[in-house]
């Protein structure tokens, strides 16, 4: 398992991206599968940059193991922000049109719908979500 820390601020993830994509090249991952990884990245360390601490900056860990039975990439971030499980939130309408939906939530529920696994549990005073998917 390999893992970065870094601040939890927008301009950092890319350099989150960097450090899952350096590892799924490494097990000659497909374009479709890391495609749909970058994406869950993005989103949920952007989440994490945006909200997890208020005004004040704080970090984000993000660790990443290739599992080889089935073959498929874990990837774990961690922070201590306050706590929040986003697989709480009810999943948006996608039957409405874009001008009816409430705002928000379309970012974790494309990750839910991605990813072939997603958890979350707060622990240690962090939140720690897990998502998995087959490379």
């Amino acid at each position: 398992m390999k893992e970065l820390t870094l601040k939890a601020i927008p301009e950092n993830v890319d350099k989150a991206i960097g450090f899952v994509d350096e590892i799924l090249e490494e097990y000659g991952c497909g374009m479709k599968e890391q495609m749909a990884i970058d994406v869950a990245v993005d989103e949920l360390f952007a989440n994490i940059a945006h909200y997890a601490y208020d005004s004040e900056t704080g970090y984000a860990t993000v660790k990443a193991e290739v599992i080889t039975e089935p073959l498929s990439v874990k990837i774990t971030f961690i922070d201590s922000g306050k706590p929040y499980n986003p697989l709480a939130k009810a999943d948006p309408d996608t039957t409405q049109s874009v001008e009816d939906r409430k705002i928000g939530g379309m970012g974790i529920f494309i990750v839910k719908k991605s990813m072939d696994d997603i958890h979350y549990e707060y622990k240690d005073n962090q939140n720690i979500l897990t998502i998995t998917k087959k490379l």
